[in-house]
């Protein structure tokens, strides 16, 4: 079995633009979401606060999964950019609804480490990353 360099080549270069453009867009819905949330989660992390961690954690698998989705439906680097900047945008707002409509204390007990909200915000955002990536199929 030979290696077909020129084909490798050309497949390694669209890997890296694609790699590379879904990091970049991980990391600032990442810094985005941190600064939608009332409270700090580097901090609360540091601290060791769990709840903090779970939530946060939850948030990032949560938009990976439709950027992973939004990678295999495209190969065109705008509109890659444009799924994944609707698929934040569902993400921060229904981590918002969760904060704010349905458990309104959600920031006291991420705060007070409260592991069961924080997986219960977690799971929210899991689910809607995969509604979100399932939803991208067309």
């Amino acid at each position: 079995m030979n290696l077909n360099f020129e084909a490798f080549a050309t497949g390694a270069g669209h890997f890296l633009v694609a790699f590379g453009l879904a990091a970049l867009f991980l990391a600032v819905f990442k810094r985005l979401y941190q600064m939608s949330t009332p409270y700090d989660e580097a901090k609360l992390i540091g601290q060791g606060n769990v709840a903090a961690s779970v939530a946060l954690g939850g948030a990032i698998i949560g938009f990976a999964l439709p950027l992973a989705s939004a990678l295999t439906q495209t190969a065109d680097p705008v509109e890659f950019a444009a799924w994944g900047l609707l698929a934040g945008v569902i993400q921060i707002l229904a981590s918002l609804l969760v904060r704010r409509v349905i458990v309104r204390d959600m920031v006291e007990r991420i705060e007070a480490n409260n592991v069961a909200s924080a997986v219960y915000l977690a799971a929210t955002s899991i689910g809607v990353g995969l509604l979100n990536a399932a939803s991208m199929t067309y």
